[in-house]
């Protein structure tokens, strides 16, 4: 597959048919192609690989990717190469608003270039079938599913809808935006003070007990519980009285 082939600015399709079309994307602004306008088989290997990253573990059950390459300094002059090799730099996000490492391994004079991209992980999730305002208490009948971009916010959608049901917005959501943890009002499990149910986990195996909380239980948050031998453990609240401590 060429650039040439590849004309449009997004690529459309699920993420393994999409790759082959990004590899020509990305080749193209570089002097990295063979006379014919096609990557060798290596690069083209590396590229899918960063490829299938982007969908990775970030949406469940069947997705569809857009990738959208960003462009070139144009005042850069890249020597001619006969092999570049693509990569993900340290820190850069393999989804969303990220950027890729194109870099020159074989050709007379070595270089390294970055080029930006958008990689957008489409999936069904629930949105707010109606604009909603913060406060508002989540029912089954103010929700949709609908396709959405999981890659859009650093915190990916609420997949289940019974997780969603009788919880509080934190902020107000128009129509059809899709509901996110961070859109969610955190709840407070158990005050200072309360018994709780401990359970401490560690490889292979578990042990539950009770102890007192010293700190709010507030959801996701870690808290400090003295044990009935006097022991201090932080754990996280995940329940209605109830701390998990990984050992």
């Amino acid at each position: 597959m060429t650039a040439s082939s590849c004309t449009l600015a997004r690529v459309r399709s699920r993420a393994w048919r999409a790759l082959p079309c990004l590899a020509a994307l990305l080749a193209g602004p570089v002097p990295a192609q063979s006379p014919d306008g096609s990557l060798d088989p290596d690069t083209l290997q590396r590229i899918q690989a960063l490829g299938e990253q982007a969908g990775a573990g970030l949406a469940p059950g069947a997705m569809r990717v857009e990738i959208e390459p960003g462009r070139l300094d144009p005042r850069l002059r890249l020597a001619p190469c006969e092999r570049i090799e693509p990569y993900l730099p340290p820190g850069a996000r393999a989804w969303g608003r990220s950027r890729v490492g194109l870099r020159c391994v074989q050709g007379p004079t070595p270089w390294n270039v970055y080029l930006p991209v958008t990689v957008k992980v489409f999936a069904p999730a629930w949105v707010a079938a109606s604009a909603l305002p913060a406060g508002s208490e989540l029912q089954a009948g103010m929700l949709r599913q609908t396709e959405v971009d999981w890659a859009a916010m650093a915190t990916p959608p609420v997949p289940d809808a019974a997780k969603l049901v009788g919880r509080q917005l934190a902020r107000p959501l128009p129509a059809g935006a899709a509901v996110r943890l961070s859109d969610l009002k955190q709840r407070q499990w158990f005050a200072a003070g309360d018994t709780v149910q401990l359970v401490a986990r560690g490889s292979g195996f578990s042990v539950s007990g009770e102890g007192q909380a010293m700190s709010p239980g507030v959801e996701g948050q870690p808290v400090r519980v003295r044990t009935e031998n006097g022991r201090v453990l932080t754990g996280q609240a995940v329940g209605q009285n109830r701390v998990e401590v990984q050992l």
